[in-house]
């Protein structure tokens, strides 16, 4: 599972360019920093209210006055800035967050999501993520193909939406999707897969590129 998830963040982090503005959600999303291409140098927002944020904390060597959005103790780059959760937000809502990798229990056809809410069931809840994917110039889900087998790419949400045809790009470990207004289609495909696979594990028909490839990792 662990080389999985490493698999998905490293595809991820090809997503970025030099001087991004990036924020990355909590669990999965958060390895994506770990493997930027060479000369990618990106500035990572929170959405508690700081950008320049770097790695975890070591062990004995934490700040108890810093902390990510997920509440885990990180560090900053020497040019990082600490401001207000409302200045924080305004950087979202002002359109200045260059791409989000979020994580999701759940992503459409029409590209809707849900990943803020399990009826009934304890969860981490919204955090900025509502505002993050109306306001980031792309968002990209990266997360696990299926939920113990269950389908987490369906026709129609059955969760409650996050929000609605916001998302750009999907990335499994089976593959890279883009949602189009036609629905989602795969551009990548990992070795480890075949067409069959894929189409299986999907919950709605995907939509296959004429120019399909190999989904790179390295």
């Amino acid at each position: 599972m662990a080389d999985l998830k490493t698999r998905i963040a490293k595809r991820a982090a090809k997503e970025f360019k030099d001087g991004d503005v990036a924020n990355l959600g909590i669990g999965l999303p958060t390895k994506v920093a770990d493997y930027l291409p060479e000369g990618v140098h990106i500035m990572l927002h929170s959405e508690n209210g700081f950008t320049g944020l770097a790695g975890a904390a070591e062990k004995g060597k934490e700040d108890v006055d810093v902390i990510n959005s997920g509440g885990g103790y990180v560090t900053y780059i020497p040019s990082g800035n600490f401001f207000g959760s409302e200045e924080s937000f305004s950087i979202i809502r002002g359109g200045h967050v260059d791409a989000t990798v979020l994580g999701a229990m759940e992503v459409d056809e029409h590209g809707n999501l849900a990943n803020w809410i399990v009826p009934g069931k304890m969860v981490a809840g919204m955090g900025g993520a509502m505002d993050l994917v109306v306001g980031a110039k792309k968002v990209i889900i990266a997360m696990l193909h299926t939920q113990k087998g269950a389908h987490k790419i369906l026709k129609e949400c059955t969760l409650p939406y996050t929000a609605l045809k916001v998302v750009d790009m999907i990335i499994t470990e089976m593959g890279v999707m883009e949602v189009t207004d036609k629905g989602i289609m795969l551009t990548e495909l990992h070795p480890d897969y075949t067409l069959d696979d894929i189409k299986a594990a999907t919950g709605c028909e995907l939509i296959i590129s004429p120019d399909l490839k190999p989904m790179e990792e390295e």
